[in-house]
């Protein structure tokens, strides 16, 4: 069957059996911008969204009744699973004696200590969530290197930091397709790279302007696009010699273990973001620095300018969300679960090859840690630019309909998986049966 007849059939199919979620999605027409509760949400592949109604541990179930196995987990921010029980625990003990108070907790220094032990650099700051850590630091590169400019990838992921929202058009930065209202033009303030290029980054880096280079260690929300061996090396190298800051933001990499890319590499960064899962979904969020920086921005920032400046908030550190860290990182994302998470992705990649050859289909699978995701070209991408390029929005849409009709909900937009502690074998067996039975019908 052709994509287009398979993916018309199944929109039917959801809209037949999820008449309750179809009910909520039109009520919230009549108080909801676009009648969702984040604008993103409209792209969701079945016309409207799936309301959940409870989740725990590596499922969730709907308001219509429905169990799905959840690969999507909040796009990382449910990596630890669903609400599991130590930091459940840890959340309604701290609620009950107090939310947010604007004062230290000893929380606070356990998780520093903590991360500091995860990813070697010694002075850290806390947040709500990625897109604060990765501004705030961002601010913080501009101040200490008196340097206007940062340096990102082409189609990078940093949330929503106006800076990144960027791209190359015929050589020029230029805001991507979707940045909404950007405050400047974005060659103002940004230069832009494509991943995996030491000879375009050295370019860019030798106009002397830039503060910090901003970098996920491998492009993840374009499809996963590794590092070419050496490159890391070399972007080391090269930040270095030119006198700018390198942050590595590991808010989607911590899936490559307990300490991210930077332990499970060897990378040595001046600057670490991280967002999302530290908290098991509570609002949670860290940047840490070298002792050297860290220095040179505390020698930059007077006692009466700490409390200005764009940088921290009234709920950042707020003794819940470090509550959470806390347990999450003392029993959740230990090595021990990261072994098992990471086992159960190289069986979900096993899976999703051996049918992609089987079928005979011009696809391929990658992985990243506990990251799996699979793209309908043959070639493996090497920059954002050609993972774009290769992208098949239909079959994206397909598959995921595809799935989420027989419970299993897939990361959208770009079918990735994201495995946590509590995704069984028999979890992954499901999405590589309906996977193969998808393969089947569309190569028949």
């Amino acid at each position: 069957m052709n994509a287009e007849a398979l993916f018309e059939r199944e929109l039917e199919r959801f809209e037949r059996e999820h008449p309750r979620s179809r009910e909520l999605a039109a009520r919230g027409r009549n108080s909801l911008l676009a009648g969702v509760p984040m604008h993103w949400m409209v792209r969701w592949a079945g016309g409207f969204p799936v309301f959940a109604a409870e989740a725990a541990g590596a499922h969730f179930t709907d308001v219509d009744g429905i169990d799905y196995v959840d690969f999507c987990l909040g796009d990382t921010g449910a990596m630890t699973g669903h609400s599991p029980e130590p930091v459940v625990r840890a959340i309604a003990e701290q609620a009950a004696r107090g939310i947010t108070l604007m004062l230290p907790s000893e929380d606070a220094l356990w998780v520093g200590e903590e991360l500091t032990r995860r990813f070697g650099v010694p002075r850290w700051q806390f947040a709500l969530t990625a897109t604060d850590a990765n501004r705030f630091a961002i601010r913080l590169a501009r101040l200490v290197t008196r340097r206007p400019k940062i340096l990102v990838f082409n189609w990078c992921y940093h949330g929503t930091v106006d800076e990144t929202v960027a791209t190359l058009r015929d050589g020029a930065v230029v805001e991507r397709e979707g940045n909404l209202g950007p405050p400047v033009p974005l060659d103002e303030t940004t230069r832009v790279v494509e991943w995996n290029d030491v000879d375009a980054l050295e370019h860019e880096l030798a106009h002397g302007d830039v503060a910090v280079v901003l970098a996920e260690p491998a492009l993840t929300n374009i499809g996963i696009v590794h590092a070419d061996p050496g490159f890391h090396d070399s972007l080391r190298e090269a930040t270095r010699r030119h006198g700018t800051l390198l942050a590595i933001d590991e808010t989607h990499t911590l899936c490559a273990g307990p300490g991210g890319f930077i332990a499970a590499h060897g990378l040595e960064p001046d600057i670490v973001t991280l967002g999302k899962a530290i908290g098991s979904g509570i609002p949670s969020a860290a940047y840490g620095f070298t002792e050297e920086l860290a220095e040179r921005i505390e020698g930059a920032i007077g006692p009466e300018e700490s409390d200005t400046g764009g940088v921290g908030g009234t709920l950042a550190a707020n003794v819940l969300s470090l509550a959470a860290m806390r347990a999450t990182l003392t029993h959740v994302l230990t090595d021990r679960a990261f072994a098992g998470m990471i086992t159960c992705a190289e069986r979900f990649e096993r899976g999703v090859a051996e049918t992609i050859e089987s079928a005979g289909l011009a696809w391929h699978v990658t992985r990243l840690g506990c990251r799996v995701e699979y793209l309908f070209r043959p070639e493996r991408p090497r920059t954002g630019s050609e993972a774009a390029a290769g992208g098949n929005p239909l079959l994206d849409r397909l598959i995921h309909l595809y799935a989420l009709n027989r419970g299993i909900l897939l990361t959208p937009f770009h079918n990735m998986a994201l495995m946590s502690p509590a995704t069984t074998d028999e979890d992954v067996d499901r999405h590589s049966e309906v996977f193969a039975e998808a393969a089947r019908e569309l190569t028949s």
